[in-house]
């Protein structure tokens, strides 16, 4: 339905207020932690609510559907809503999914919180697929973005088997090992499955991906995506840009920014700026950034007060890291800075310049523009946008990039100086080189990282995305996808059920494949499960084998009402029988000499080619 032209009426004339651009943190990819409500709730009125969607649905800049996380029971009659503890939907998603994407694990706890985390991350889930299914058209290409929503792929799927979905992960995905250490890795596996496209940072994520969906859920891939439901999921790798030309339009030329820039040079006159900006969370590397630029200040003793590192950092928005940081990160990192300014500063000068807070936009540009090294160190990082802002505002001095190989931007920046931040020595040395490197050699450097930043930017990431997404969906729209079971549904039809047939293979289904194929017997649960349904008068049961007549009724039987095909269907007996039918006795196999004609046919023309003895075996029925 269209939304309507006017606002709904309302007793006041209040607007919801436009947001206040310069109070944001680090502007350009703003990442700062959304503060929680009050403990009590917040009551929405039914006609604010309907306000702010009317709002948000006739912005200039895009339409935009808001969805309401709240409990039923937080519901009145009349259709307010009291929204409360607002940062419980995104519990499971920044405090189980984002550290173990990371390559980091929490010590091992009695899972309660967990399994309650969990429910609320469906219902997250649920919300926002409720809400897209409430707005859906035939043809509309759903785009879902980040580890926040990982299910709802398959749930769109669920509902509508033909819907063209995507999904792009911002963060990194890790290997097999550590995803196999969270519980619902299946859950999460087949919910990023429900899309047509998935979409990854670098190429190392997407071979984790289709690794995991191999050894976790014994699906096959290959290096392309993953079949699963009947089709293939295509994995693709599209590294995200930035806004370049908006970012230098930002960055030079207004009187802000110059004045700016102009008290950073002034304040530190003669000397070096080395810059970072990262969030206090563990795995943004600041603690290995400061260490590393101790002994930097150790090995090279002639940069000592002539180099300063300005490090910015925001509080993390992991809520387990931020409750605890007071005894981890922030403590060593304040301990690290101490050590170096007392070791190595004066009354006068300090070597580490630490802000933790977050800066107005013009005085990060300025920032980036004045330094002249840029230095990351994250132990695990997506795309880290501040590498490419940094190069865009280094336009006119050339600075050199210092970037994390564990970096998803490192694989796009190859003309940055790569180093891992976990080689202290190798880090202080890569400062040293980026602080002696001569200025033909930063020039051609940046020359390069300005050509690819400004080329590869968000808008040529957005072209290349739908691009790839349209093509795998024109693939996509000759085959017919299988839809996720909806067990729910399916439990209400059956119990409905008048008459209901069963039709199971045997191996790979009742039993694993295994090597030996004699070795593949039925469990004692499978065999009383068989007992179970059978004795349902409702029920009718048969076991669809390529196995010969002799195996299955020496496993299977015994068991009353079940009834077999053997042999790829040659032989059957129905249930509540124990006389086998040989089918090729009973059906004209005149066929067989006109199919082995065609087969000779082909082999005559095909140099080297033979028809098998096994082929003329299937052929001719023979037993």
């Amino acid at each position: 339905m269209s939304p309507p032209t006017t606002p709904p009426a309302t007793t006041t004339s209040t607007r919801v207020p436009p947001l206040n651009k310069a109070s944001a943190p680090i502007p350009l990819d703003d990442d700062r932690p959304v503060t929680p409500p009050p403990n009590e709730g917040l009551w929405i009125g039914k006609e604010d609510r309907a306000r702010l969607e009317w709002q948000l649905a006739h912005d200039s800049r895009g339409r935009t559907v808001p969805v309401w996380l709240y409990d039923d029971v937080d519901a009145s009659s009349d259709g307010d809503l009291l929204l409360k503890d607002q940062h419980r939907w995104r519990r499971f998603a920044q405090n189980e999914l984002y550290p173990l994407f990371h390559y980091k694990q929490h010590v091992p706890s009695d899972g309660r919180a967990e399994k309650k985390s969990w429910k609320d991350y469906q219902r997250l889930n649920e919300r926002f697929a409720a809400k897209i299914l409430e707005i859906y058209k035939p043809g509309d290409i759903v785009m879902i973005h980040d580890f926040h929503l990982l299910l709802v792929p398959a749930m769109l799927r669920q509902k509508i088997p033909h819907m063209h979905i995507s999904f792009f992960l911002h963060i990194p995905f890790p290997s097999s090992e550590f995803l196999r250490c969270l519980p619902r890795r299946n859950e999460v596996l087949l919910g990023m499955l429900g899309a047509n496209m998935i979409g990854f940072q670098s190429f190392s994520y997407s071979r984790h991906f289709v690794s995991c969906c191999t050894r976790v859920l014994g699906l096959p891939s290959d290096i392309a995506g993953v079949e699963a439901h009947g089709s293939k999921v295509s994995v693709g790798v599209f590294p995200i840009g930035i806004d370049a030309a908006g970012v230098e339009k930002l960055a030079f030329g207004r009187p802000e920014i110059e004045k700016n820039f102009l008290d950073l040079n002034t304040l530190y006159q003669g000397k070096k700026i080395i810059v970072g900006r990262d969030r206090l969370d563990s795995v943004r590397g600041v603690a290995q950034k400061l260490m590393a630029f101790e002994r930097f200040l150790e090995e090279y003793p002639e940069w000592r007060d002539l180099v300063v590192l300005i490090q910015v950092t925001s509080p993390t928005s992991i809520e387990e890291e931020r409750q605890d940081s007071e005894n981890k990160v922030t403590i060593k990192v304040s301990e690290l800075v101490a050590k170096i300014n007392g070791l190595y500063g004066s009354l006068g000068f300090s070597p580490v310049q630490h802000y933790p807070q977050y800066l107005s936009q013009d005085e990060y540009l300025a920032l980036l523009r004045a330094a002249d090294i840029g230095l990351i160190t994250s132990v695990r990082d997506g795309m880290n946008t501040t590498s490419l802002e940094y190069v865009v505002c280094q336009r006119d001095n050339h600075g050199p990039v210092i970037l994390s190989e564990f970096s998803g931007t490192a694989g796009s920046l190859k003309e940055a100086i790569h180093i891992n931040p976990w080689d202290l020595t190798g880090v202080a040395d890569a400062i040293n080189n980026a602080l002696t490197m001569s200025p033909e050699k930063k020039k051609e450097t940046h020359e390069d990282l300005y050509k690819h930043v400004t080329t590869h930017n968000v808008q040529a990431w957005t072209t290349g995305y739908i691009k790839r997404l349209l093509t795998v969906l024109s693939s996509h729209s000759t085959s017919v996808t299988t839809p996720i079971l909806d067990r729910e549904k399916l439990l209400q039809q059956f119990t409905k059920a008048k008459k209901r047939l069963f039709m199971i293979d045997y191996d790979g289904t009742l039993t694993p494949i295994v090597k030996d194929p004699a070795a593949a017997k039925p469990s004692e649960l499978l065999i009383k499960t068989l007992h179970t349904l059978a004795a349902d008068p409702k029920n009718e049961i048969w076991i669809i084998s390529g196995r010969d007549q002799e195996f299955l009724t020496q496993h299977l039987g015994d068991i009353p009402g079940v009834g077999f095909s053997a042999e790829h269907g040659s032989f059957m007996r129905p249930p509540g029988s124990d006389t086998w039918e040989n089918l090729a006795e009973t059906t004209d196999m005149g066929w067989q000499k006109e199919v082995i004609d065609v087969f000779q046919k082909y082999t005559e023309r095909t140099q080297g080619k033979r028809v098998g003895l096994i082929e003329l075996l299937h052929i001719a029925n023979v037993s």
